[in-house]
């Protein structure tokens, strides 16, 4: 069913917690329903801007927006065997965590590591979500979309998708062009658990259980409760989760970062590429624990930035380039956020 809303808060559609509004919202239930609201749109007002939303668990709101926003409430879990495989069609609006508890109770898996990531399953393709060594496109096959500006149905395989960190062609070539309406992944029936990744050894072990006999579920319990203990709940304090992107440096700057701070932690991309922790930067710089007004950036994990009640997009775009400020200063990386800013303008 078709839902119209006409100067609508965007207060529960940001885990931010920003209060903006939206000239219209807009929700749909179909690909066929989207379509129809799509040919309303262009009769009734074809110049009016659209932004299409998920969870809101990546946005920013930086002012109101004076047009259409568009939300799916696509949903469904289908699934079928092939062989050692599951492919799996989700509707885009199904909640990802949800997804992963739902594969995990059923024998599919690959997603583990992905437990507890905010947002919805469209945006994990949009986004390319990753987490403890695990990106989304590890599983992704096919992406279905509406083309918002013909209304027509457009695949895309998952080598068009131009996947990289945190990057893909929805996100950069084609941003606001195409709204997801189901994600296709294969699975596996074999438990093949990663975890070289970010203390997840340690957090089994803490629990009693040992690495080599983990099952599916108590290594998604790990991941939660690593996460959980790392993490600020959005519901209680307005977050959108990692702020910046993981910067990756040549190995000539990795080394000059290296000398002067021995215990720098990384990751080898390859040979000539190196990622580093923004948390790390952030928290060298400075910053962690810090405040700026009524934003701040998260005491326990540097590289959150979160609300600290009645925070403005503006408030937590001034803490976000302060801190971009200082860690270019200290150390002459740029961070680039992760997060969408939508409305206004930055700077």
């Amino acid at each position: 069913m078709i839902k119209t809303e006409y100067d609508c808060s965007l207060l529960a559609h940001n885990t931010f917690g920003i209060e903006a509004r939206a000239a219209r919202f807009v929700t749909y239930g179909s690909a066929d329903e989207l379509r129809q609201v799509l040919t309303v749109l262009k009769a009734e007002s074809p110049h009016t801007p659209l932004l299409h939303i998920g969870g809101g668990s990546n946005l920013l709101f930086l002012s109101d927006f004076e047009g259409t926003v568009l939300h799916s409430a696509i949903m469904g879990i289908e699934y079928e065997d092939a062989g050692e495989n599951v492919l799996l069609r989700v509707g885009a609006a199904v909640v990802w965590d949800d997804l992963v508890d739902f594969c995990v109770e059923h024998g599919f898996h690959g997603l583990e590591n992905l437990s507890l990531i905010p947002g919805e399953v469209g945006a994990s393709a949009v986004q390319n979500i990753g987490a403890y060594g695990v990106e989304a496109k590890d599983v992704i096959t096919k992406v279905e979309t509406v083309d918002l500006q013909s209304g027509m149905d457009v695949c895309f395989d998952v080598k068009d998708c131009a996947y990289a960190y945190r990057r893909s062609i929805f996100k950069e070539k084609y941003y606001g062009r195409y709204a997801v309406t189901y994600v296709h992944f294969c699975l596996s029936r074999r438990f093949a658990p990663n975890l070289d990744y970010g203390g997840i050894r340690e957090a089994l072990r803490e629990a009693g259980v040992q690495p080599g006999l983990v099952t599916a579920r108590e290594l998604r319990n790990a991941i939660v409760a690593i996460r959980r203990e790392k993490l600020p709940d959005p519901e209680v304090q307005g977050n959108a989760g990692s702020f910046f992107m993981n910067p990756v440096v040549g190995r000539d700057v990795f080394e000059a970062i290296r000398a002067g701070y021995p215990g720098v932690p990384y990751y080898e991309m390859d040979e000539s590429r190196i990622k580093i922790p923004a948390g790390w930067l952030i928290e060298k710089s400075g910053w962690k624990g810090r405040s700026l007004g009524r934003a701040a950036v998260h005491a326990r994990q540097a590289l959150v930035l979160v609300n600290k009640g009645g925070a403005t997009g503006r408030d937590i775009l001034e803490l976000c380039e302060a801190v971009r400020a200082d860690v270019r200063k200290w150390f002459g990386i740029t961070l680039d956020p992760e997060v969408n800013f939508i409305g206004g303008k930055r700077g």
